[in-house]
């Protein structure tokens, strides 16, 4: 099992999502924002970067975090990111439709683009479905697991950048079980954190 360790922002959805729920499981430590920058990341192999994170403390750390990168670990980051720390980011706002289901015909527009890899053993399309708040175009070289029909990376792999592995998402569903609604979140939940502990990535 990967030893995973979570930013904890003190947020409410943080707190339940990461440490009172069963999810709790899968992290071996908390490090306190604020207090981030005197953490020691010696002792784990994973560090999730959730979604809804004060901007301009993770900004100040993003150093810290893509040298724990380039010693070889794994940073997932959830959620929009509209601030500039991700190694090559290249992130486009989209107004977000939060009804699109609603529609006639309703279509999320999200398309899996490598049915065949090791995350979709552990979760479908179906789990991942939401809605969306932009789009990454990510750098050449990295593996897009999902995209946007009219262009552009929800999900993808990032080996290419550092001598590590950035997994990224728009997807904020640590946001979205921790403050109570939209049931997809956890099945993706229930999904991909066993696959970031035990999974090929």
């Amino acid at each position: 099992m990967r030893r995973i360790a979570v930013l904890n922002g003190g947020s409410s959805h943080h707190h339940r999502t990461y440490i009172e729920s069963e999810f709790s499981q899968f992290f071996i430590d908390y490090f306190y924002l604020p207090q981030f920058h005197q953490a020691s990341l010696e002792q784990i192999d994973v560090l999730l970067v959730p979604s809804q994170l004060h901007l301009k403390l993770l900004e100040k750390n993003k150093e810290k975090i893509i040298d724990f990168a380039n010693d070889g670990g794994i940073v997932v980051a959830f959620g929009p990111q509209p601030v500039q720390w991700l190694p090559n980011q290249n992130w486009e706002y989209r107004e977000t439709n939060f009804w699109w289901w609603l529609d006639k015909d309703a279509k999320s527009g999200l398309v899996l683009e490598k049915p065949d890899a090791s995350l979709f053993d552990y979760i479908t399309l179906k789990d991942a479905t939401w809605h969306q708040h932009g789009v990454f175009w990510p750098p050449e070289n990295t593996e897009t697991l999902i995209s946007m029909e009219d262009g552009g990376s929800i999900f993808y792999i990032d080996k290419v950048s550092t001598k590590g592995t950035f997994i990224v998402t728009t997807l904020d569903p640590d946001y979205h079980y921790g403050s109570y609604f939209m049931p997809a979140t956890e099945r993706f939940l229930k999904g991909f954190l066993p696959w970031l502990a035990f999974g090929e990535i």
